[in-house]
């Protein structure tokens, strides 16, 4: 029985081995400059690039409505977010990636844009997944920490938080996850939009990733501020603005790749 044809729009090819990136410096304002190249891919692709947002934002009422019983978890999974941001936004990489090239951005086609590095996307995810369940399981050590006799509502955290009332558990519980946010940013900064592209292992690509942090230090807190500020406006409005803030960052962090990783040299070129 003859094979049906390839859909010509889903690249699912492996791309060829790489040799390690050479990871650039760049300047204090760059950041900035990501963030306009990104909504400018989101005005050029607004249907792709809003499915994922949807997918956040969903994601988040899910959240809400399953885990409000217990608010420990619940802000330990809502931090989770910042954690796990870069793997759920691969296609969006995909369609960043795509259109730079001029490519097709069918949905199809960025959906499973993960199955040209599988394995060591996997090998990435798993890591970031313990670091994940270790920050949930601090959070909520800081809460029983400093609510020892009966685990507060929801209500009672977030005034907490807002009033600075308890300055000993707002200090210790945005220093637990400042700690982990740091240690999964420096690791994935450039991690995943590199396999995508290079079909980079996941050693490699975390050792690139933490020297573009390293070397840019001043950048990246800058980059990081303005992720978390962007995403913090998603949050305010209940996870709906995160159907338009978390395309704008996803789309943004393949420009910051390109940015801070020198293109691959010609493999064929002596």
């Amino acid at each position: 029985m003859p094979s049906l044809p390839a859909d010509p729009a889903v690249d699912t090819t492996e791309p060829a081995r790489a040799p390690f990136p050479e990871v650039r410096r760049v300047g204090v304002g760059a950041p900035l400059r990501w963030l306009a190249q990104g909504a400018g891919d989101f005005r050029r692709r607004p249907l792709p690039s809003l499915f994922y947002g949807v997918c956040f934002a969903a994601m988040g009422w899910l959240l809400g409505a399953l885990l409000r019983p217990a608010p420990g978890t619940m802000m330990a999974l809502t931090a989770g977010f910042l954690l796990v941001g870069p793997f759920m936004a691969m296609g969006l990489y995909e369609i960043a990636r795509r259109t730079e090239a001029g490519l097709p951005c069918s949905l199809p086609a960025t959906t499973v844009a993960w199955r040209r590095n599988l394995s060591n996307i996997a090998i990435l995810g798993i890591g970031m997944g313990v670091l994940l369940a270790l920050w949930a399981r601090s959070s909520m050590m800081v809460i029983a920490i400093f609510f020892p006799r009966k685990m507060p509502g929801m209500g009672v955290l977030l005034d907490e938080l807002a009033r600075g009332a308890n300055a000993g558990f707002i200090v210790a519980w945005l220093g637990v996850g400042a700690v982990f946010a740091t240690l999964v940013f420096a690791f994935t900064v450039v991690a995943i939009p590199l396999m995508l592209d290079r079909g980079t292992d996941a050693i490699t690509a975390m050792l690139a990733s933490a020297q573009a942090f390293g070397r840019n230090l001043v950048p990246m807190a800058v980059w990081a501020g303005l992720i978390v500020a962007v995403t913090l406006l998603g949050f305010a409005t209940l996870f709906t603005g995160l159907i338009v803030t978390v395309p704008w960052i996803g789309l943004a962090t393949w420009h910051a790749y390109r940015d801070l990783v020198a293109p691959a040299p010609d493999r064929d070129t002596p």
